[in-house]
C-alpha cells in the first residue's frame, strides 16, 4: 500500500470539506467556509481575510510549498463563484491549501456569493457578461452541460497532466475528460461513501471485525449479506439490517461501472453492462431476503440511531456525517465504538472499486486569472502530498470529531481505494431528461435505486435502454459541436 503521504482525499477535507459544496443547502462547511444559501443577487465581496494558521501548523506544512512551481502572477486575485466561501470566517485558521497560496504566489481569492439554487444562473449572467469570474466548485451537475452551455473551458493549457504533482489524480482527471480536453481541475479524490458501524454489535453478535475482513480479503458482497442476514434472523422484530439512503449509490457503483461514463475521451453509455446487471441482482437480493431496511415504516426517514442502539448493522453513508463532535453523529455510536470499512465488492471482483467524490473546480469560460485558479489548484494537490499538512488534519480527526486512531487511518485507506479505482456517474451532469430517468428522489423506483426497492434490473433496463440512447447521442453531438465552436 502507498505511503500516506500520497493520499490526495484526507488533506482534501481541511480545504474542499470533503466535497460538500455539492449537497446544496445553507449550512457551512466543516473547513470554516462560509455559506450563501441566503444570498440573492451574486455581488462580489473583494474583502481579504486576516485569518491565519497557528504558527506550529506553518512549519508543519513548509514541506509542501517545495513542491510548487515558480511562477509570478500579474494579477493577484481570483474569482471564486460559488454559494460557499473559500475563505475562513473571522477567528478561523486558514486551511491549508489558501495557506500555500498566499504565501507561494501573493494571491487572494475573491468571493462571488451565490446561492445553490441560483448558481447555475448566475454563472450565466456572469459569464455572458463578461464580468470575469475565474472558477467555479465542481459537482455532480457541472459536467458536461456546462461546457455545452458554454460556461466551461479546458484545463488542459494550464497544467502538465504528465507532472508528479497531478500524477495521484490523473485517472480521476481523465473522469470528465471529452475528446481529448480535461474540463475540470481535481485536486482531491474521497470515498464517496464508507460503512459505518458498531464495534460492540460486531462483538455482542459474533461478527469478524469488517476492517479486519477487509485486510484479509475477505470482505465482499457475500461476507457483508450473511454478516446482515444473521443479525436480522436472530431478532426479526427489532433488528433492521441495513440503512442509508446513501446504500443505493454505494452498492450500485461497487459493481464497477455507472450508468454513463468518460473512457478514454468519449462518453459511454453502459446498461448492458455486465458490472452493473450484477450489483443490481446483488442489491435486489438484499431486499428479497428483507435485510434493507423498511423505510416505509418510519415515514421514509433513515434511522441511524438505530446503529447506536444495536438495532442496525450497517449504515452506508459519507464520512462527513461523522466529521463533527460526537454529539452532533446522527448514528449515535459512543467514538470509542466507531468503527468505519470500504463499501464491499463482489469476491471475484477484479478491483476494489468506490464510488468516488472529485473534490475540484471548473474553470469559466473567459476567466481572467485561469493561471491562478490552476496554481490554487496544485497548492491543493502540495498539502495533500505532505507529512506535515496530514498531521494537521489528523490532529482536528483526534481532537475535535474524537475519532480514535484506527478509524483516521482506515478512511486514508478507503480513500487511496477510491482514488485508485474510482467510479464517477456522468448522468446528472448530462441533461435533466436523463437524470430524472437513471436517478430521483431516494424512496421511488426509478434507475439505480429500483433494485433496493424489489424492482428486477431487467426491467428497469428495458424500461431505460432505448430512451438513454437517444438522448445520451444528443449529449455528445452538443458537446462536440461546442467543443469546436
Amino acid at each position: 500500500m502507498k505511503k500516506f503521504k500520497r493520499t490526495v482525499a484526507g488533506i482534501s477535507a481541511l480545504t474542499f470539506a470533503l466535497g460538500l459544496t455539492a449537497c446544496g443547502g445553507g449550512n457551512s462547511t466543516d473547513g470554516g467556509e462560509t455559506s450563501a444559501a441566503t444570498t440573492t443577487e451574486a455581488t462580489t465581496t473583494a474583502e481579504t481575510t486576516t485569518a491565519t494558521m497557528a504558527s506550529e501548523d506553518v512549519e508543519a506544512i513548509s514541506g509542501a510549498a517545495a513542491l510548487l512551481r515558480d511562477e509570478t502572477l500579474e494579477s493577484k486575485t481570483i474569482k471564486f463563484l460559488s454559494h460557499w466561501d473559500i475563505n475562513p470566517v473571522e477567528g478561523e485558521s486558514l486551511p491549508v491549501q489558501l495557506s500555500l497560496f498566499q504565501d507561494k504566489y501573493d494571491c487572494r481569492i475573491e468571493w462571488v456569493p451565490t446561492t445553490w439554487e441560483t448558481r447555475y444562473s448566475d454563472l450565466s449572467t456572469h459569464v455572458l457578461g463578461g464580468t470575469g469570474v475565474d472558477f467555479f466548485p465542481r459537482d455532480e451537475e457541472c459536467l458536461p452541460k456546462g461546457v455545452i452551455n458554454g460556461m466551461f473551458q479546458p484545463v488542459d493549457d494550464y497544467i502538465d497532466l504528465d507532472s508528479d504533482l497531478w500524477a495521484d489524480v490523473k485517472v480521476a482527471m481523465d473522469k470528465y475528460n471529452f475528446n481529448g480536453k480535461h474540463y475540470a481541475f481535481i485536486t482531491g479524490v474521497s470515498a464517496n461513501n464508507v460503512v459505518i458501524y458498531n464495534k460492540q454489535t460486531i462483538e455482542e453478535y459474533g461478527f469478524d471485525d469488517p476492517w479486519e475482513l477487509y485486510e484479509a480479503g475477505e470482505w465482499n458482497w457475500d461476507t457483508f449479506s450473511n454478516m446482515l442476514q444473521t443479525f436480522v434472523e436472530s431478532d426479526p422484530d427489532n433488528n433492521c439490517g441495513l440503512d442509508g439512503w446513501w446504500s443505493e449509490l454505494a452498492l450500485y457503483r461497487s459493481g464497477g461501472e455507472a450508468f454513463i461514463e468518460a473512457k478514454n475521451g468519449e462518453i459511454l453509455v453502459n446498461m448492458q453492462s455486465q458490472k452493473i446487471e450484477k450489483a443490481m441482482n446483488f442489491m435486489l437480493d438484499l431486499y428479497n431476503r428483507g435485510l434493507v431496511m423498511d423505510k416505509s415504516l418510519y415515514d421514509w426517514a433513515e434511522q441511524p440511531q438505530f446503529m447506536g442502539e444495536g438495532r442496525e448493522l450497517f449504515f452506508i453513508t459519507g464520512s462527513w456525517a461523522i466529521m463533527n463532535p460526537p454529539e452532533s453523529w446522527s448514528t449515535k455510536i459512543p467514538p470509542e465504538n466507531l468503527g468505519i470499512a470500504p463499501v464491499p465488492n463482489s469476491a471475484d471482483a477484479e478491483h476494489p472499486w468506490q464510488d468516488a467524490v472529485l473534490d475540484g473546480f471548473c474553470l469559466t469560460r473567459g476567466a481572467q486569472n485561469p493561471l491562478g485558479v490552476a496554481l490554487y489548484a496544485e497548492c491543493g494537490l502540495a498539502a495533500a502530498n505532505d507529512e506535515g499538512a496530514k498531521a494537521v488534519y489528523d490532529k482536528q480527526c483526534r481532537e475535535d470529531y474524537l475519532w480514535p486512531e484506527d478509524v483516521i487511518e482506515h478512511r486514508y485507506v478507503i480513500n487511496d481505494l477510491a482514488r485508485q479505482y474510482p467510479v464517477v456517474d456522468l448522468a446528472g451532469g448530462m441533461s435533466s431528461d436523463i437524470e430524472s430517468l437513471t436517478t430521483s428522489n431516494a424512496n421511488k423506483s426509478v434507475g439505480l435505486n429500483a433494485a433496493l426497492h424489489g424492482v428486477e434490473w431487467a426491467t428497469t433496463r428495458e424500461e431505460l435502454s432505448g430512451a438513454l440512447d437517444v438522448l445520451v447521442a444528443e449529449v455528445v453531438e452538443e458537446l462536440e459541436m461546442a467543443q469546436n465552436e
